[in-house]
């Protein structure tokens, strides 16, 4: 029995357009999507749909269990729609990367067609489901897609619920180091001395990077899978700012399996290694390289470490996206963050974009299609954010309109409020944002 079977969810496929704006290019390929009647009044009940994101449905099916709960409330039908181009949802199979040609039709535009027609074949074929309302649910990029869904097909779903969704850290509408000071603050929080060891690792690191020697020691402290020299070095320090990145994004206060097996809290668990003063170098590159063991070896199942390790999320997808639409630009400056210095340069990511795929960016297209800060018009979306994740830095965190309406999570990180409720919850903050969450629904105010 596969996990959706487990979960009362049957798989189904349904021929979509590749293009749906060209009425002249007639191919098709299929989405695949995952229906649960389990908890669903058949006599018009609600339809709450998952608009699925970078990476295979299943797997964000399985992190949603806030849904599940929301649908036995509701008695909704549970749609998860799969992503073009992620998954088994490839509109040219294998060969779906292999040409910038093929790929061109991955967008967000073309995605919330699929889904808004998804929506209509679904009224249309399955019995007491033409009047049902229809809720968004998304998070991350999924949260975006949920949000720009009801902005462009208000006619389709009734309202959004969309969770952890950076729809403004794109040119001109956020600060492109506004993330990486949120990590900052959410170190802060676990050991401020954690962070400033952080911050100063960056010159150690390129200290030892003078001699053969300090690269030996870093290899070996680290327990990398290569050597470290002047031709990775750089690699390895993105690597590590990934690293703060994701522990801070997945912060939660419970064991989770989100990208990688964690502990509860794995921000304080990784900083235990940093809280002290070290009397010299090499005594930081050992503390560092201990710290890491919690992200990368929580399991103590692994030998060595690669930069090149996957998650379970679409890598190679979103790589293709974010050098056509998704320019999100980032930036740190070492002073209200604990990262080295670097500028975002427009021009060398462009370069990086067309050498990769032939594609330039659109850095404004984004702004342009979905309206950027000027959404006041839109109506029923709740926008949810903790302010322990990164991605909130550019995302909506005050109330536009009374039906526009930011829910903030202080002690939350990316979509908690998304995930199954568990004991371990902030009491005095997920908890009670799920009850105001399902207020703001207002299932009898859409029609239907």
């Amino acid at each position: 029995m596969t996990p959706e079977e487990k979960l009362d969810f049957e798989t189904f496929y349904f021929a979509q357009p590749v293009d749906h704006f060209d009425a002249t290019y007639t191919a098709t390929f299929k989405q695949r999507y995952l229906v649960s009647t389990k908890y669903w009044n058949k006599n018009g009940g609600p339809i709450f749909m998952y608009t699925g994101n970078e990476g295979d449905v299943v797997w964000f099916l399985r992190n949603t269990g806030f849904m599940f709960k929301m649908a036995a409330k509701f008695q909704a039908m549970m749609v998860f729609a799969e992503h073009r181009y992620y998954g088994k949802s490839l509109p040219f199979g294998s060969q779906s990367y292999k040409d910038p040609l093929k790929l061109s039709f991955l967008t967000s535009e073309q995605a919330l067609a699929d889904y808004a027609k998804l929506i209509g074949h679904i009224k249309s074929t399955v019995s007491g489901a033409r009047n049902s309302s229809v809720v968004a649910f998304g998070g991350s990029y999924g949260g975006m897609l949920s949000a720009w869904f009801r902005m462009k097909y208000a006619g389709v779903v009734d309202g959004s619920i969309s969770a952890s969704a950076p729809i403004w850290q794109f040119t001109g509408l956020s600060l492109c180091n506004g993330p990486y000071k949120v990590i900052t603050d959410t170190f802060k929080k676990a050991s401020v001395q954690c962070a400033k060891n952080i911050r100063a690792s960056w010159d150690v690191i390129d200290k030892m990077s003078n001699s053969e020697a300090g690269f030996k020691f870093m290899t070996d402290e680290f327990k990398l899978c290569f050597p470290l020299n002047s031709s990775n070095i750089m690699d390895f320090k993105n690597w590590l700012s990934e690293t703060w990145f994701d522990l801070a994004m997945i912060d939660y206060p419970y064991p989770a399996n989100f990208l990688q097996p964690l502990p509860a809290w794995p921000v304080k668990q990784t900083c235990l290694s940093l809280n002290t003063t070290f009397s010299n170098d090499a005594a930081l590159i050992s503390g560092l390289a201990k710290a890491l063991q919690v992200y990368y070896n929580y399991t103590g199942q692994i030998s060595c470490f690669s930069l090149s390790s996957s998650g379970p999320l679409g890598t190679l997808g979103w790589f293709y996206q974010s050098c056509t639409e998704m320019v999100m630009p980032f930036c740190t400056n070492g002073i209200t963050d604990m990262f080295q210095p670097s500028s975002w340069n427009f021009t060398k990511y462009s370069l990086a974009c067309y050498q990769a795929w032939k594609v330039y960016p659109r850095k404004n297209w984004i702004k342009t299609n979905y309206g950027g800060k000027n959404i006041e018009s839109a109506s029923n979306i709740v926008f949810s954010n903790g302010l322990l994740d990164p991605w909130s830095a550019g995302s909506v965190l005050r109330n536009i309109s009374d039906s526009l309406v930011a829910v903030i999570m202080p002690e939350g990180a990316h979509h908690l409020d998304l995930r199954s409720s568990n004991p371990a919850d902030p009491q005095s903050e997920v908890v009670e944002k799920r009850i105001i969450l399902v207020t703001l629904l207002r299932f009898q105010e859409y029609h239907g």
